[in-house]
């Protein structure tokens, strides 16, 4: 799947804190690409929603409210219709809501285009069902995982460092129930792409697993 401009479109997916958001950003700088957090686009619209007061099963509502939403990512911040979210959507509050949105077909089917709107410069994108779903032709797919443990870890040690006051307990049990629903729902389940290289992240450096993917994508440049 080469872009228009001839450059080509990388996707990243995997579970909850595999590492996506990280490794898709500096794999995108290396090469010179556009990264594409989808991650961050539903947790920003799951954001708007609980201000809202819109639960996921309101679904002319949330469809309707979506119809005005926009995100930009300047200067790998995240905006929302000009307000910058990035903290806020990065909170243990989002992360046991963020599965029930994204779980909405009406939702995932509304936002293919702002996905996918930037495939004409190529890109790197993560999410969970980039290589499944939105980006089906992609030049290389990646899964990226983890044990539960260790991606609990990861989102303890974040929210630490953003001066938050996380429960690792709290944490590991978000992440095996993100996981079982997004593994079981209907549309666009969790799983790799048959065409993807799995990578298991658990026992690798951040530097490891950045070098491998780049190795793959070596040959697409």
């Amino acid at each position: 799947m080469r872009s228009r401009a001839g450059k080509p479109v990388i996707v990243l997916d995997g579970p909850a804190g595999a590492g996506k958001s990280t490794v898709s950003r500096e794999v995108a700088r290396r090469l010179g690409l556009p990264f594409l957090d989808t991650g961050a686009i539903y947790r920003a619209i799951t954001l708007v929603m609980l201000r809202d007061g819109i639960p996921p099963r309101d679904v002319s509502r949330l469809t309707e409210r979506l119809r005005g939403f926009s995100v930009s990512f300047p200067g790998g911040r995240v905006t929302v219709c000009g307000e910058d979210v990035t903290d806020a959507i990065r909170t243990q509050e989002i992360d046991s809501q963020v599965s029930g949105y994204s779980a909405v077909p009406e939702l995932r089917r509304s936002i293919l285009d702002i996905q996918r709107q930037g495939a004409s410069e190529g890109l790197v994108a993560e999410g969970r069902d980039m290589g499944t779903v939105v980006f089906p032709d992609a030049d290389l797919k990646i899964f990226l995982t983890a044990s539960p443990e260790a991606r609990a870890r990861r989102r303890y040690n974040e929210r630490l460092e953003r001066g938050q006051t996380p429960d690792y307990e709290e944490i590991l049990d978000q992440v095996n129930r993100r996981d079982a629903i997004d593994s079981n729902r209907d549309v666009a389940p969790l799983k790799p792409a048959w065409d993807a290289i799995c990578f298991d992240t658990t026992g690798m450096s951040f530097d490891d697993v950045v070098s491998g993917i780049l190795g793959y994508a070596a040959g697409l440049l």
